[in-house]
């Protein structure tokens, strides 16, 4: 899931606001901590990203050929999604 950049900084205003106002954290700088979470949301985001273009590579470099699409793909994509999250932790 590919989020975009307006998408990332609402998250970011969301969070941010969320804790401030649940009362568990005070900010020195708010615009420090909205910058820290934004860019924390964009390493997420490209983590998975980078997982998701490994995972189509691995699929698509199989012998067999499978199709984009098919049953035989989504199960394939999801195992090696999977074994990709995995190995990075």
């Amino acid at each position: 899931m590919i989020l975009s950049e307006d998408r990332q900084s609402h998250w970011a205003h969301l969070l941010t606001d969320g804790i401030w106002h649940d009362d568990l954290i005070d900010y020195t700088d708010e615009d420090q901590a909205l910058k820290t979470a934004k860019k924390a949301i964009a390493q997420y985001v490209q983590s998975h990203e980078d997982v998701d273009q490994k995972a189509k590579a691995k699929v698509a470099s199989l012998k067999r050929g499978v199709l984009e699409g098919t049953p035989e793909w989504d199960i394939l994509y999801k195992k090696y999604y999977e074994e990709e999250l995995n190995k990075r932790g």
